[in-house]
């Protein structure tokens, strides 16, 4: 499949681009760094009622993403980012508005989500990792992305989802990076 440097499939931009985002896109991730470069790009397009849903086995690059775009977005590259693995939440009041970083790994049920505050924090960026562990209250507006294992031990693969209004911008600009 033909590919331009930034690692982003070429059909997948022009699918995205007919499609509405709805095709997921995949993009190769050659090392963390790049990981990083994707979250600054989502960071910049996000926006108040966002929800950015991080999927992926242990050690896919999910905190690595949310770090990135926490500090990005809050335009702070050493804003301390303590992973909320063991809070569940871990909340964030930027200059450009708020965002909740949800981390359900250890989330006893979807249940549980309204104690800790989810739709309040749908009013800034809600930021997710383990969505799966959310069931219904993750909307089909979320910006899905999902990342595994690349061809190397520190290079991942990025399947990207939803946000049609913006998915096509985010691709190209990762595409010239």
């Amino acid at each position: 499949m033909p590919r331009d440097a930034g690692g982003v499939s070429l059909p997948a931009l022009a699918a995205v681009a007919t499609l509405g985002g709805m095709i997921p896109a995949r993009i190769d991730l050659a090392d963390p760094s790049r990981t990083e470069a994707l979250a600054r790009i989502v960071a910049g397009v996000a926006r108040a009622g966002d929800v950015i849903a991080l999927s992926g086995e242990m050690g896919a690059g999910k905190s690595v993403f949310a770090r990135a775009f926490l500090r990005a977005f809050a335009n702070d590259p050493a804003l301390e980012v303590p992973s909320p693995t063991f809070s569940l939440v871990q909340p964030y009041d930027t200059a450009q508005g708020p965002v909740t970083h949800f981390d359900l790994w250890r989330l006893g049920g979807p249940d549980e989500l309204e104690a800790l505050g989810w739709e309040l924090a749908r009013e800034g960026i809600v930021l997710v990792e383990w969505p799966d562990h959310a069931g219904d209250w993750i909307e089909d507006d979320a910006l899905r992305i999902t990342l595994s294992a690349g061809p190397r031990d520190d290079a991942r693969v990025a399947t990207i989802a939803g946000w049609p209004d913006r998915l096509a911008a985010i691709l190209r600009v990762m595409a010239r990076r």
